[in-house]
Order: C-alpha cells, then sequence, then structure tokens
C-alpha cells in the first residue's frame, strides 16, 4: 500500500501517486456520462385551472453545480434535496445528482411566472434521469406532478384538479398525480389518470419493463356520507322561519336572522344548506377545483359547501388575498353558503 509508482505524460510532467488509487481513479472515470439535455412537463397549480410549465434538464462537464432557474420559491429550491435522496433510496441503481461530478441546470419555463409547492419534484427527478442517460422513455403525452419523500414515496399535492385541467385543455394523454389526489383529478373527462404510490413504481412503469400502473376510473358523482347535512325536519316548530330559509333557498337569496340568544337562529342556518339541491358535474368540478387548490380537500366536492367564519376572521381571510393570494371563505363559499354568525361584530372593512 505503500509502494509508489510514477505515469510520464506527453507534456514532460511526473505525476506520482500511490498504485491503490489507480483503480479508483479509473473507475470514477469509467462512470463518468456524457452531456445530456431533456425535457418533461409538469403545471404550476392555479385558478381555475393551472399554467403548464416545462421542465428543462441541461447536465455538462465540469465543476460540480446543483442549480434551478425558473423564478422558483423556497419549497421549489429544496427540490434539489427531496429528489437527490428519493433517486439514491429508489430500488434501481441510479447515480444521485449530488453525487455526479458536472453541471447540472434545470430550467423552468416561462421563466416570469412564479414557481411554488413542491408539485414539481417528480418532473425534476425524471428530466435529471432522462438527460442522464439513466432513463429512456417517451415524455410526449405525459404530463407529472407530485411531491417526493425522502425514500422515495409520493405524497399528495395542492391543486390536483386545476392540474388535470390544463392537462386536458393543452392536449396531454396521460397524467400521473399521488394515488391520493386521483379521486378529484379522475373528474376529468378525456385524459388517462395514473396514480403513483412511490417513485420506483414510476420508473419501472415508464421502463421497458413488466410493470405497468393501472388507469384510475373515472370519479363517480355521489353525495359522501360526512357531506349529507342535517335536514330541517330535524328540527320542531320555528315553522316561519323554515319558511323563510325556504324561499331563500329556491330563489338564491340572502337572508337575515336576528333574535334573542338561544331561540335557534344559527342551528336553523347550518340546516338550510341542505336545502340546496346536489352540484351538477360542472359545479362540482368548479367547486373541487377551488377547494384543492386551498387545501380544503381531498376528494370531490359533490354538495354546496357550508362556510361559517368566526367574526374575528381577518380580511385576507375572508375576502382572499395575501403574499402568496388564497382563495378567502368567500370564494370557498361558491355555489353554496357563506354564514355570518354575529354578523355586527364582524371588522367594518369586512362588512364593507
Amino acid at each position: 500500500g505503500t509502494r509508489r509508482r510514477t505515469l510520464t505524460l506527453n507534456c514532460s510532467c511526473v505525476v506520482v501517486y500511490p498504485a491503490r488509487v489507480r483503480g479508483i481513479l479509473l473507475s470514477v472515470t469509467r462512470r463518468d456520462v456524457e452531456s445530456g439535455f431533456a425535457r418533461v412537463f409538469g403545471a404550476q397549480p392555479a385558478l381555475p385551472s393551472a399554467h403548464l410549465v416545462s421542465v428543462e434538464c441541461d447536465i455538462i462537464r465540469g465543476l460540480h453545480a446543483f442549480t434551478i432557474v425558473g423564478l422558483p420559491d423556497k419549497a421549489v429550491e429544496e427540490a434539489k434535496d427531496r429528489i437527490a435522496a428519493a433517486i439514491k433510496n429508489s430500488d434501481g441503481e441510479f447515480e444521485s445528482p449530488k453525487r455526479s461530478n458536472k453541471k447540472i441546470v434545470f430550467s423552468l419555463a416561462p421563466a416570469e411566472l412564479k414557481k411554488e409547492g413542491a408539485v414539481f419534484d417528480i418532473p425534476l427527478a425524471l428530466s435529471y434521469l432522462l438527460a442522464s442517460e439513466q432513463l429512456a422513455f417517451d415524455p410526449a403525452g405525459k404530463l407529472f406532478a407530485g411531491e417526493l419523500a425522502l425514500d422515495g414515496e409520493v405524497r399528495p399535492i395542492r391543486g390536483a384538479l386545476s392540474i388535470a385541467l390544463c392537462a386536458r385543455d393543452e392536449g396531454f394523454t396521460e397524467l400521473y398525480v399521488p394515488v391520493a389526489d386521483c379521486e378529484e383529478a379522475a373528474l376529468v373527462s378525456g385524459i388517462t389518470i395514473y396514480p403513483v404510490q412511490t417513485f420506483s413504481e414510476l420508473v419501472a412503469h415508464l421502463s421497458p419493463l413488466s410493470f405497468t400502473l393501472t388507469p384510475y376510473k373515472k370519479t363517480a358523482l355521489h353525495a359522501r356520507a360526512d357531506e349529507t347535512p342535517v335536514s330541517l325536519s330535524d328540527i320542531r316548530g320555528q315553522e316561519s322561519a323554515k319558511r323563510g330559509l325556504e324561499i331563500a333557498a329556491a330563489g338564491r337569496h340572502n337572508i337575515a336572522l336576528y333574535g334573542p340568544p338561544g331561540t335557534g337562529k344559527t342551528m336553523l342556518a347550518r340546516t338550510a344548506v341542505a336545502l340546496l339541491p346536489d352540484l351538477s358535474e360542472e359545479e362540482v368540478i368548479e367547486v373541487t377545483a377551488i377547494h384543492s387548490y386551498a387545501g380544503a380537500t381531498r376528494g370531490a366536492v359533490t354538495r354546496p359547501p357550508f362556510r361559517s367564519p368566526h367574526h374575528t376572521s381577518s380580511y385576507a381571510s375572508l375576502i382572499g388575498g395575501g403574499a402568496i393570494p388564497r382563495p378567502g371563505e368567500v370564494t370557498l363559499a361558491h355555489r353554496g353558503l357563506l354564514f355570518l354568525d354575529e354578523f355586527p361584530e364582524f371588522h367594518r372593512d369586512v362588512v364593507n
């Protein structure tokens, strides 16, 4: 192990190194891959539908660098660590991007669109494997979305339904989303939804192997047990108030209930949503897209929503907005009922 050897180069420079290092240096040289470029497609969730994003990866020889460009937020920047660990811990013997002695650049286009959330983890990982020639498949007609855990498990995301609408409108035929988000994504017809449990399963499906993912069936529109509200028939008395609620629900009018405490005003208002009919297929997609983008549901919303914000709620929480715009309670009550209990106690700017 201490014996030394010399290697004479054409430039008359003599390099001296231990003989036991030579095998390591040669093996690293043999594992080096050529430079490459690849492009897959993802989407940035938004309302009413997501924005298509082209996820590009370029690999060139040189000192190690690992960057993401295209106006990413902190969650997208941290995807570098998530995809490196997920690729390393997958069943396939893939080289992690953090172990390669190359310059790796990811570009999320269009560059002027703000990229938010962990929805780009799977497209980033696949574009790297394609560019480094560790995986071969045709990305045409396929759109990917999902967050990667460090062990390669695929975690749910927000806005899966808006991504499905974008994929259909842009002409994609296949959409790969986490298993937990398939129910809402499968509300969209005209596109095949594939549920993804782990990154290894997705790679095996895209590779020329025998394993294939089973397409998710189209979601049936039926009210779930937890969405069935209490009926007015459960309340005894209050016939005039019930009649007023029926008229308001039939014509979708606003209604004000006032009276002394303890007379049942809040209970009557909470049962008023039972008077509204089930949502149509188009309305289900509208309402579910809003609630999915806000992270307020994990499935199809088939009944009119009921929202009851507290009277101390801020302007942004009711109307919406913020540094990162999010739907407020007014938007979440779309096609449903917005109940403002203790209405005089709300802030003046909110009431106006």
